[in-house]
Order: structure tokens, then sequence, then C-alpha cells
């Protein structure tokens, strides 16, 4: 294998190890649902003969997952799924473990990113996890071989599960991949809080700059731009909305937010945060349109939303006016100011920390009991996209509910006979 693990890579390993793991055990205090996993993993082992390859964003959240897999008995590899979003110091941490060989590190180049994920997949998986459908990519299109031994896989966010329905619609999708990002746990808490908070936050963190009457151009009323807009508004920001789809459009009108296409948002915005998982969103035509000082940041997974390649053929001169803040000046003296390259802003800027612990240890909480499943279930499920189980979802919540000291009903026998049945009438 030509690939070395981040050990390797790292001048001095050992000061890194220790804090990485300071950060994941900052986390792992506030996430009770893979708490509560781990001592059900470290017992039972359901994962014991598996080797478990992942592509994620790799930061103290994210190791937690990954090291509570290695105690449910996997083998585990993994590397990032961004070349910003990865902590070289989480990496080196988990690389210690010895059920884990990490390759992630921060800021390389494209060859080296998908050469990470290469090294990933000669471990030969027997389940995947992935956050952007990279890696399933990657196997199907140069390791097909060894398809008939991975029982399936998890894809944790919208622009992978997008990717994976594509494909699975052209028939070229070979084993099941469970869409955790389409499941209640991960839409309605990580999709719009997750999203909302810590793109906002990491844009002020970066910038210094107030959200108070600022006019925020949010592209995409998805969970992840209804997140975005909610939390703008609640910060004492105007809100436009852009966007494709007429009831998602009707929906963000009746929400109160302005609704406009994005060539008459361009005039008035102060800050453009995109969601759409879509390229072009923003584009020459609308860079031609936009006030001196405008802030542009994605927060959608890959950095193709916001059209850089345009915006440096229409710039003059081009710096970095802040850390994580590229400056793009135009002929006409107009500065467009580009977060963190375009990439997901709330990871890939350099102040970044992704979602919410909390919020991460629901998300992660699906991811895990959904390995479970794979271990132990594998076989049931065809190729394809699958949804995740109900009773998976719930498990999760039931864990974190619990933990919050949280109670709630339950049916009788009588109402759930009237809720599967069909002849009571008027």
């Amino acid at each position: 294998m030509s690939q070395t693990s981040i050990t390797d890579r790292l001048a001095d390993p050992e000061t890194a190890r220790e804090e990485g793991r300071r950060k994941m055990d900052w986390a792992m205090q506030h996430m009770p649902i893979l708490q509560a996993l781990s001592e059900e993993f470290s017992t039972e082992t359901p994962l014991e003969g598996h080797v478990v390859g992942m592509a994620m964003h790799v930061e103290a959240k994210t190791a937690n997952l990954v090291e509570l897999l290695a105690e449910g008995g996997a083998e585990v590899a993994i590397t990032g799924c961004n070349p910003l979003s990865t902590h070289d110091d989480v990496s080196a941490a988990l690389d210690a473990h010895p059920r884990i060989t990490s390759y992630a590190e921060r800021g390389v180049d494209d060859e080296a990113y998908y050469a990470d994920i290469e090294a990933v997949i000669e471990h030969e998986p027997t389940i995947t996890v992935d956050d952007g459908m990279d890696m399933v990519a990657a196997i199907h299109e140069s390791y097909p071989d060894l398809i008939d031994t991975i029982v399936g896989g998890c894809e944790e966010t919208t622009t992978g599960v997008h990717r994976l329905r594509a494909m699975d619609a052209d028939g070229e999708l070979n084993y099941p991949v469970f869409a955790v990002n389409d499941t209640p746990m991960k839409t309605l808490f990580d999709n719009v809080h997750g999203t909302g908070e810590s793109s906002l936050a990491t844009i002020a963190m970066t910038t210094n700059l107030s959200w108070a009457s600022k006019t925020v151009v949010v592209a995409g009323y998805g969970y992840c731009g209804k997140g975005v807009a909610k939390k703008a508004a609640g910060q004492n920001a105007n809100v436009v909305v852009t966007e494709v789809e007429p009831r998602r459009a009707l929906e963000a009108h009746m929400e109160g937010y302005d609704v406009m296409p994005m060539t008459e948002a361009a005039e008035v915005g102060d800050v453009f945060i995109t969601t759409t998982g879509n390229r072009d969103v923003i584009t020459r035509e609308h860079f031609e349109r936009m006030n001196d000082g405008v802030l542009l940041a994605n927060a959608g997974h890959f950095d193709v939303e916001v059209n850089l390649d345009q915006l440096s053929e229409m710039a003059v001169d081009q710096y970095e006016a802040r850390d994580g803040v590229e400056a793009y000046e135009l002929q006409d003296g107009r500065r467009l100011n580009v977060l963190a390259e375009g990439r997901l802003v709330n990871l890939a800027a350099p102040i970044a920390l992704g979602h919410p612990v909390e919020v991460m240890d629901q998300s992660f909480g699906v991811q895990a009991v959904c390995v479970r499943e794979l271990a132990e279930r594998g076989e049931e499920y065809d190729a394809g996209v699958h949804d995740v189980p109900d009773d998976l979802d719930r498990e999760v919540a039931e864990i974190k509910l619990a933990a919050e000291g949280v109670e709630f009903d339950s049916l009788s026998d009588a109402q759930e006979e009237y809720m599967g049945s069909w002849d009571h009438g008027t």
C-alpha cells in the first residue's frame, strides 16, 4: 500500500494524539446516545469479523463514532470526505487505536484525497460509511470485485443520497445502502438545527461581522435551507429565499420570507449561503449585480454551488482579506468575499467545528445502529438505496429522551387497534 497513515505524516504525532483525544473526550461528555450504544457494542461486539471503510469529516464527534464501531468488534479504516474538514490531531488519535487506521489529512490536493480513499478501500471493507458517496463511487468504478463481499453501506448527507438515488435509478448501485440522511432523526435535527447553527456561527466567527439588519440570501429551502433561514431570522437578519421547486418556494413565502429569483436577490443581498447540493447556483450573471463587500458562503457538500472559476475570470485582483476569507476585486472596485474556498463552510473554514455535538450524537447514533443492522441482517437487503428501518430511528430517539429525562406517552391497546383498523366509521 503506497499511502501511509496520518501518524507517519506528522512531525509530532504524539502531541497531536494528545490534543485529538482531548477534543474527543470533551465531545463524548455531551453524546449520551453514543455512550449508551458504547456499553452495548463493547459487551456484545455485533461487528466482530467486519471491516468498516469510512469517508467522513474526521473531527472529534465523528471520531467517537469511529471508536464506537471499533469497540463493537470491527476493524475500521477511515479517511476524509472533504480536504479541508479533517482535524489532523483527531485523525492521529484515531490512528493510535489498535483497530483503527486513519488516512485523513487536512489540506490534501485532489490526487492525495482520492489516493487516501483508495487506501481505505484496499482494507477490503465489508461495510461502508460515506459522507458524499465518493467511496461508493470509487468501489464501483475501480474495485468492483469487492462488491460481492460488501454487505451494505450507510450514507450520511443529502448530496450523497442524491447521487446514490441517481446511481440506483440507472441500475448501477450493486449493494444496499441506507439513506441515513433521509431518516427523521437526521433531517429534523442535523439538517435543520445543525446546519443552521453551525453555518451562521462559523461565518460570524470567521468574519467578525453581525447578522442583525443584514439581508441574508439562502439558496434552497430544503431542510438545510430551512435551518439556515430560521436561525438567520432569529438573529435579526432579513431573509431572502431562492428556490427552483414551487412548493418549497411557496412554503418559504408562507413562513414570511421574501422569495425571489437569484438574479434579483443578487442586487439586495449582503450574505449569500447556498444549501442546494447543486452546481452553478451563483454565477457570473449574479456576481455582476452584487454589491461591494458581500459574503459568499456554501453550506452544501461540494464546492460547486458558487462558480469560483467564473469569479476568478472576472477579478482583477485576488487576495486573502482575513483568515478563511478570499477577496475577489472586480474591475469596478467591488470586492466579493468567498469563505472557506467555497467549500462546506461549517467544516472547512479555519476555525470551523461542524455541527453542535448534541446534534451529531443523534446522527451518529443512527449511523451506528444502521451499521449494526447491516452486520446482523445485511443479507436481507437487496442492492439499492434503502430507508432506515423506523424501529432503528425510534431506538435512537428513545435513548436521547431517556438521557434528557424526558418521558412521553404511549398508545393503549385500544388505540393501537383503532389506528390499525379500517372498519371504525362515523
